[in-house]
């Protein structure tokens, strides 16, 4: 990196500063901390959600897949993101929003209690946010091989730089600003990617038609929808997650539904980001497709994206895409940091001390940003241990992909009237059920990643739409009422 990408990159951090100081005064209550006071508009809400749900890991885990085993990726994973998020937009976004209206919740698990019951909310609230501490903090630890390969900087200290300067302005500004961030995040996340797309475009030397002919230098297979171990099964198996991921068994995601204005805004963010998800993509991914035409042989595959950048753009460029994708796990790091923060202080810190429930405006505030800052600072120390859990790639999917189905199912049916029978009993059996698959797979040598990631989400699944069929017990009056709110038309 010459002087004038660090004064790029610095450029983009003060912004972040100045946007999370900006935020600072906006903020009055807890509920404009972690939702905006509900006030977001769709667009907003939309961008942000498109954001949020990726990060520099994309670049570094899905750079080495790309590498290797080529359009694939975009299919498992951008398509399938696109596909789930579009179906979320019309049976369960909605819902998030008429929950914070009718409720008045400030956390996505807070609604729970009533669904289910104590004991079912405190399950899914404290596995949830053990899950969140390793997914988040392997999505700091990508951003630091990043700028290893950027810039010879020591990983420890790119991890301490973007968790600190995410632990400042989320800590400070709360959903307003990681919502604004995200906004501009997602402005220099389209000049980087577009400019990165034309200079591969113009490295090939074939005109437009080079987008096409590209694939022609690579292994047939490179190609493909489809590319083992990234099977059909996988591609189905992902399928399935993303759905319960990004209509909101991913936390920061339900967020930008909960604080949308109304089931109608919730509506049109989810179908803007889907969108986004099924375009952006095709663009941002092609240079690592393209990769293994100028990098032959790579030794790790997952530096690719980083090399390429570092050879074949000029100074100020290389800190622009370096700022890109700072931004991506900014986003994500910053709006889980939020989210997590809202479930500690809304559902768990008040069953251990009952006494925060008659915390006074100012106070509940306060302990939002503290509760903040401790988040922030545990998944800091993980992202510093991420190789004793298998790198980046085992973080984030290995380990997130695989846990978040048994704790999102119950979340995400519990919304909808079709599931209502499935009560506390089938919630905390198919949540038990799901991390022993898990657990159990862990111990025995997989030879199918389908298996490995789709059995504990599929365990789980099962379990709770069998026990709630069976049960015979008459539903509760609060969950039918419940339910009933939730189908209200969407402009509400």
């Amino acid at each position: 990196m010459q002087l004038l990408d660090w004064i790029v990159l610095s450029l983009y951090f003060l912004m972040l500063l100045f946007i999370g100081l900006r935020a600072y005064f906006w903020v009055k209550s807890s509920a404009d901390f972690y939702t905006a006071g509900g006030k977001l508009p769709w667009w907003l809400s939309g961008i942000s959600h498109h954001v949020s749900g990726y990060s520099g890991a994309v670049f570094v885990a899905y750079a080495g897949i790309a590498y290797t085993h080529g359009f694939t990726l975009y299919i498992w994973w951008a398509f399938t993101v696109g596909v789930a998020t579009m179906v979320a937009a019309f049976y369960i976004a909605p819902r998030w929003s008429r929950l914070r209206s009718y409720v008045g919740i400030e956390s996505p698990t807070e609604y729970l209690i009533l669904r289910y019951n104590l004991t079912t909310q405190q399950i899914i609230a404290w596995a949830g946010v053990i899950i969140k501490i390793f997914d988040t903090g392997g999505k700091l630890a990508a951003i630091a091989v990043l700028l290893n390969v950027f810039s010879g900087a020591p990983i420890t200290f790119g991890i301490l730089l973007v968790g600190g300067v995410s632990l400042i302005y989320i800590t400070i500004g709360g959903l307003w600003a990681d919502v604004w961030n995200d906004f501009g995040q997602f402005i220099v996340q389209l000049l980087a990617g577009i400019t990165m797309f034309i200079m591969i475009i113009l490295k090939i030397d074939d005109g437009i038609g080079g987008i096409f002919s590209m694939w022609e230098q690579l292994p047939p297979e490179n190609s493909g929808f489809f590319n083992d171990p990234y099977t059909v099964g996988f591609a189905l198996v992902m399928l399935v997650i993303n759905f319960f991921s990004y209509s909101g068994g991913t936390w920061n995601l339900a967020t930008r539904f909960i604080s949308s204005s109304s089931g109608k805004t919730a509506r049109k963010a989810a179908i803007m980001s889907s969108l986004l998800y099924f375009i952006w993509p095709l663009i941002l991914l092609y240079p690592m497709f393209a990769a293994p035409v100028f990098l032959k042989n790579l030794s790790d595959p997952t530096l690719s994206y980083g090399i390429m950048v570092t050879e074949f753009l000029p100074a100020g460029l290389v800190g622009l895409v370096l700022a890109s994708l700072f931004a991506n796990t900014l986003s994500m790091t910053a709006s889980d940091s939020n989210t997590v923060s809202a479930v500690i202080s809304r559902d768990i810190l008040p069953v251990i001390f009952p006494g925060i429930k008659s915390f006074s405006i100012k106070k509940s505030l306060k302990l939002a940003r503290i509760t903040t800052f401790c988040f922030t600072t545990i998944t800091i120390i993980t992202a510093l241990n991420s190789h004793h859990f298998g790198g980046v790639f085992g973080l984030i999917v290995s380990w997130f992909a695989a846990l978040l189905g048994p704790i999102s199912i119950p979340m995400i049916l519990g919304l909808i009237p079709a599931f209502k029978k499935s009560n506390s009993t089938a919630a905390i059996t198919s949540i038990v059920g799901g991390l022993t698959v898990f657990i159990i797979l862990k111990f025995i040598e997989q030879k199918s990643l389908a298996l490995e990631i789709g059995a504990p989400i599929l365990a789980s699944l099962v379990l709770f739409v069998v026990i709630g069929f069976f049960n015979k017990k008459k539903v509760p009056l609060e969950v039918n009422k419940l339910h009933l709110n939730l189908m209200k038309s969407p402009n509400v």
